[in-house]
């Protein structure tokens, strides 16, 4: 009897090749949105935005990172892509910044939105980013263990999510995903934002990321800037501003916000 349901297993296994190779995308649809989250955090960050979206009727998808190495989120990401209908637009918060410039390449990316976001040049790493701006208060709060960075439970209410309330607060401290502390040595080795149009949401008053490195990574890289008075965790506390941005750069005109907007 177990034979034979693996062999049932197998066989539609098997068959996963051909219905992949099945798959007509059109290409001149509507774009899917593919939310890629930064360190410490998973794919329902982006839980409060997708609400938003999709009472546009934009198509989301948001990925898991594995935050081991930027390669092996760049790979997720990449599987996000595949799987997506018609273009994408590519969106990264934090962490994730870096992730979708070295990712965003791939021909099916039609725009890139960086929200209080990385985005490293060619033969850049992540940590380079910082040079030369403030050192913002939040990185104090940085713990190491077995190779992997972790946020103190202090951090997470002061300086990753300062305008949640303390029991949302508490639970970002109790679910985050650590990040293998090397990922942000590793250089991204194609810049996707030199060759696709880019869109940046500032956080003026994030404590992880300084506001005057988002400010000047924005105009470097060309973004069209819509700055909001938000701490680092802009896709929990400012989803209506985070998704508009994203609406925008999906061609999706809202001008009526407040009658469409959820969470």
């Amino acid at each position: 009897m177990f034979r034979t349901a693996l062999f049932t297993a197998l066989t539609a296994l098997s068959l996963v090749p051909s219905l992949a190779a099945a798959d007509v995308r059109d290409h001149n649809a509507a774009p899917t949105v593919v939310l890629v989250h930064g360190a410490f955090a998973d794919g329902a960050s982006w839980n409060k935005v997708i609400a938003i979206l999709q009472s546009w009727g934009v198509r989301t998808v948001a990925t898991h990172s594995p935050l081991t190495s930027l390669s092996d989120d760049v790979q997720a990401t990449r599987r996000a892509i595949d799987n997506a209908s018609g273009p994408v637009v590519l969106v990264g918060h934090s962490w994730g910044g870096t992730v979708i410039t070295q990712a965003g390449t791939d021909p099916r990316v039609s725009a890139l939105v960086y929200v209080a976001a990385f985005a490293p040049d060619v033969g850049q790493n992540t940590g380079d980013q910082g040079r030369g701006f403030p050192v913002p208060h939040g990185l104090s709060g940085l713990r190491e263990h077995d190779g992997f960075l972790w946020l103190n439970e202090h951090t997470v209410a002061e300086d990753f999510a300062p305008e949640l309330k303390p029991r949302d607060a508490r639970l970002i401290f109790s679910t985050q995903a650590p990040i293998k502390a090397s990922a942000f040595g590793e250089a991204v080795t194609q810049a996707a934002w030199r060759g696709k149009p880019s869109w940046y949401v500032i956080a003026r008053n994030d404590r992880m990321i300084a506001p005057e490195l988002q400010a000047d990574t924005a105009r470097r890289i060309g973004a069209q800037v819509r700055s909001i008075a938000s701490g680092h965790a802009a896709p929990l506390s400012q989803p209506r501003e985070v998704a508009y941005a994203i609406l925008e750069a999906a061609g999706v005109k809202a001008e009526e916000p407040a009658a469409h907007a959820g969470g």
